[in-house]
């Protein structure tokens, strides 16, 4: 059986404003990154005489969540990142979030994005999770086969 590590995840953020590290060494918490799409592949329709009609969509947006610690600077890099789209339409909505798995060999990319605004913040007596949440027109994944165990 073969391992998992977050250590071998790298991840940025690109578009108007910068560049920035998302992945190992962001303050990534617990939760971690979560691409998921907005609807499903297939509609499956049935008709009233019990036969089945797919509806294939082909759609491909989605939403990507990024957890950070509460006191990772990450937080305030995205923060500017945010407030420097947000200054000109043209700036929205331009972001490009890659995800890959250096040791699996997954690769993940959401093109077409826009923050959804800050995130919600909350203090307390321990420290919380700021999630990240973005919209992304089209999300592409590729799911690798990892790396094979050695053989003796």
């Amino acid at each position: 059986m073969a391992a998992y590590s977050f250590k071998d995840i790298g991840a940025t953020i690109n578009g108007p404003g910068g560049s920035i590290n998302i992945g190992m060494g962001a303050g990534v918490a617990e939760e971690g990154i979560t691409f998921e799409r907005t609807e499903d592949a297939n509609t499956m329709t049935i008709g009233a005489d019990g036969e089945v009609m797919h509806s294939h969509h082909v759609g491909n947006s989605g939403t990507v969540r990024l957890r950070l610690l509460k006191s990772s600077p990450t937080n305030g890099q995205l923060m500017d990142m945010l407030k420097a789209q947000r200054a000109s339409g043209s700036e929205w909505g331009r972001n490009l979030i890659g995800l890959r798995d250096f040791v699996r060999g997954d690769k993940l990319v959401a093109s077409d994005v826009a923050f959804t605004g800050p995130p919600s913040l909350s203090f307390g007596k321990v420290g919380p999770i700021n999630e990240w949440v973005f919209h992304a027109g089209h999300i592409t994944e590729v799911l690798d086969k990892g790396v094979p165990p050695p053989t003796v």
